[in-house]
């Protein structure tokens, strides 16, 4: 789903371009932020997503590139199962270290 989440711009088991995120996004990344911290083993000085994408399969994967603050980014894999499921989002992986410029792929 794009930043503005407009439904038709959903794909089906493909991912969606690099976007803005939406607040629904934000949402979701703050649910795994006490994940990353403690896998991470960091304490970063902020926790801002900046570019995600998505792909719907059963339930919706996100990889967010998240600004952690020096100029330093991550990126994290989440999996926000469907609401029938009443689980919370994981965290699934992360890369640390990553740059501004580095591309937002799939890990």
């Amino acid at each position: 789903m794009s930043g503005d989440g407009k439904s038709e711009d959903l794909i089906f088991g493909g991912w969606s371009e690099p976007d803005s995120p939406s607040l629904q996004d934000h949402t979701i990344l703050h649910k795994v932020k006490k994940q990353y911290l403690e896998k991470s083993g960091t304490n970063p000085e902020q926790f801002l997503a900046v570019l995600v994408r998505t792909q719907v399969v059963a339930g919706t994967n996100y990889l967010f590139k998240v600004d952690v603050g020096g100029d330093i980014y991550s990126h994290l894999r989440v999996f926000n199962p469907l609401p029938c499921r009443h689980k919370e989002p994981d965290l699934e992986c992360f890369q640390l270290n990553k740059t501004k410029d580095d591309e937002l792929e799939i890990f």
